[in-house]
C-alpha cells in the first residue's frame, strides 16, 4: 500500500529535496527515501504539503483535473471588505485568465505558531484574516488574487489538501500513513479506433473468394 507524509513545510523551506543554492530543503526534515513531493507549496508559504511513494497516487493529488480542494489560511494588509470577498467569490481576472470560484470568508486571527521571520507590523495598517478555498493550482494563485483585489498577502498558510489536514503538526513535523491506491482510470476504446491483431484480417466479397478458390485449384 502507497505510505502518504503529511508535513508542515515551515516558511523559507523549498518543496524539493535539492537544491543548488543552499538554501533549506525537504532533506533537512524528512528521512524517509522514496518519496515526492504531490504538488508544491511556495518558497514563503507555510503549512500542509503532502509527500508519496506512489506515482499514481502523487497524480491524484496534484494534478488539478482531480479538482483536490486545498484550504488556505491568509493574513491580508488592511481590513478586508465584503465587496472584496464577493469578488473572491465571483472569480478574479488575472494574466493567466479568470479563476473558477471560490470559497471565502472572513477568519479570526487563528491560533498559529509564530513565523520564523515573524511578519512586519506596522500599527496605522491593520491585518485581517480571510479562509480561502480552491480547486485549481496556479503559480501563486492566491497571492495573486488577494492583490488584485487590494489586499495583498502577508502570511499564507494551508491548512488542508482534500479530507488531509494539518490538525496540530508543528513547522518542521510530518506523520506518515498507509493509505488506498487510487482505482486506475478505466480506458474506453473509441468506436473508430481499430485494436491490431497478429495478423491482418482481410475481408473478401463472395465473388472476390470464389476467384482466389479457382486459382488455387488451377495451381499444378
Amino acid at each position: 500500500m502507497p505510505t502518504l507524509i503529511l508535513f508542515n513545510k515551515p516558511y523559507d523551506v523549498l518543496s524539493q529535496f535539492t537544491d543548488d543554492k543552499g538554501r533549506p530543503t525537504l532533506a533537512d526534515f524528512i528521512t524517509q527515501k522514496g518519496v515526492y513531493a504531490a504538488g508544491r507549496l511556495d518558497y514563503n508559504s507555510e503549512g500542509l504539503l503532502l509527500l508519496t511513494d506512489n506515482g499514481q497516487l502523487q497524480h491524484h493529488i496534484a494534478h488539478p483535473r482531480h479538482k483536490q480542494e486545498k484550504t488556505y489560511w491568509v493574513q491580508v494588509e488592511g481590513d478586508i471588505s465584503d465587496q472584496a470577498v464577493k469578488q473572491l467569490r465571483t472569480g478574479i481576472q488575472l494574466k493567466d485568465g479568470l479563476t473558477r470560484p471560490a470559497k471565502v470568508q472572513k477568519l479570526p486571527e487563528p491560533e498559529l505558531w509564530p513565523r520564523n521571520p515573524p511578519v512586519r507590523f506596522r500599527a496605522e495598517i491593520p491585518t485581517s484574516w480571510v479562509e480561502i478555498k480552491i480547486s485549481e493550482g496556479r503559480n501563486r494563485q492566491v497571492r495573486r488574487m488577494t492583490a488584485a483585489v487590494g489586499f495583498p498577502t502577508l502570511r499564507l498558510v494551508r491548512v488542508a489538501i482534500g479530507n488531509w489536514q494539518l490538525e496540530n503538526l508543528q513547522p518542521g513535523e510530518y506523520k506518515m500513513l498507509t493509505v488506498d491506491a487510487p482505482a486506475e482510470p478505466k480506458k474506453h476504446a473509441s468506436k473508430k479506433t481499430r485494436i491490431p491483431t497478429s495478423k491482418p484480417t482481410v475481408r473478401y466479397s463472395k465473388k472476390r473468394t470464389k476467384q482466389a478458390l479457382k486459382r488455387q485449384k488451377a495451381k499444378p
